[in-house]
């Protein structure tokens, strides 16, 4: 826009009733929210610029789409931009993700997102998950020192399939035995004393499994307290790791006034708890919903939208840069 029509355009405000003054005033903040999108998408790009397709480092620009610089590869001629690659390809509304992590941030359900954002609500399931893909796979570094370690259960869902394996339950209901079934999907989760805390889902609580999962998340001088599970002792055995068990059956909670599993388990019940607002997840989107938690969890009181952008997008460094100011 020319300096002479933004002129006139400034002066037309004082002619605008106080509706559209408001609409205007809304569109502006949902083109400000965009902008800043944009710079978040784009941010260290000067850094690491590099071709998805072949990895090459020698692109020029090759015209913007959708407010994203578009780059074109001089190995491969492939076109693509900051997002290609990424769990947010193609998305559009960039102007109203600021608020859809907003309510990842409160943790609401798929419907009450759309409703606040302005959205459908099959968007506001695919954004959803998309926003979460990158940080289901997100792993903490090696745990060390004290590590605890605990398996728990959520009972196997098929909400939202046509076709069940099974005959339908009832909304809240509860497994067909009691304690530990098939119907159970057991759960391993891993925290040390520093707060760093990952969780996977097994097949079975079988040594082999556990072990599968475990070792490789732990230093090999750690300390690791468990229950008194027998798979735990083989695992620990074999890996040469130190372990404390704690006999829980007996009444022991605590050995030495430092070995427990309390920090784990507290972890799990606030887990449970936050799990419970949704009214039950489906076991195809559980590690999604994992990762979701162990991201609210680890930022704490400093969660923001613009934390949780940065981790859906995988910019780990400026994720950290964050954290660290």
């Amino acid at each position: 826009m020319k300096a002479a029509e933004f002129k006139d355009w400034i002066k037309s405000i004082e002619r605008m009733s106080r509706g559209q003054r408001d609409k205007l005033r809304e569109r502006l903040e949902r083109k400000a929210g965009a902008d800043t999108i944009i710079e978040l998408i784009e941010q260290g790009q000067n850094d690491e610029r590099i071709c998805p397709y072949c990895q090459g480092t020698k692109l020029y620009r090759w015209g913007k789409a959708s407010e994203l610089q578009r780059y074109r590869c001089r190995h491969c001629n492939h076109t693509f931009n900051a997002l290609t690659g990424t769990a947010l390809a193609r998305l559009r509304h960039k102007d109203k993700w600021f608020d859809y992590e907003q309510a990842m941030v409160q943790g609401v359900s798929v419907r009450k997102a759309a409703v606040s954002c302005g959205v459908t609500t099959n968007t506001s399931f695919k954004w959803r998950h998309r926003f979460l893909r990158t940080p289901a796979l997100h792993q903490s570094p090696k745990m060390n020192g004290i590590v605890e370690a605990d398996e728990m259960y959520f009972l196997e869902s098929f909400k939202g399939q046509h076709h069940l394996p099974r005959a339908a339950r009832k909304r809240g209901g509860k497994a067909a035995k009691r304690g530990t079934s098939k119907e159970q999907i057991p759960v391993l989760v891993v925290r040390d004393r520093h707060g760093e805390t990952d969780d996977c889902i097994l097949h079975d609580t079988s040594a082999e499994q556990i072990g599968t999962v475990l070792i490789p998340l732990l230093s090999k001088d750690v300390i690791l307290c468990t229950d008194g599970m027998p798979a735990y002792r083989q695992i620990t055995r074999n890996a040469r790791i130190v372990h404390r068990p704690v006999n829980l059956a007996a009444g022991q909670r605590v050995i030495n006034d430092v070995y427990h599993i309390q920090n784990v388990n507290a972890y799990g019940s606030r887990l449970r708890q936050w799990m419970a607002r949704f009214h039950g997840v489906a076991t195809r989107y559980l590690a999604s919903y994992l990762g979701w938690h162990r991201m609210i969890d680890r930022l704490g009181q400093n969660v923001t939208p613009t934390l949780c952008f940065l981790m859906s997008l995988g910019k780990t460094r400026q994720f950290q840069q964050l954290i660290t100011t």
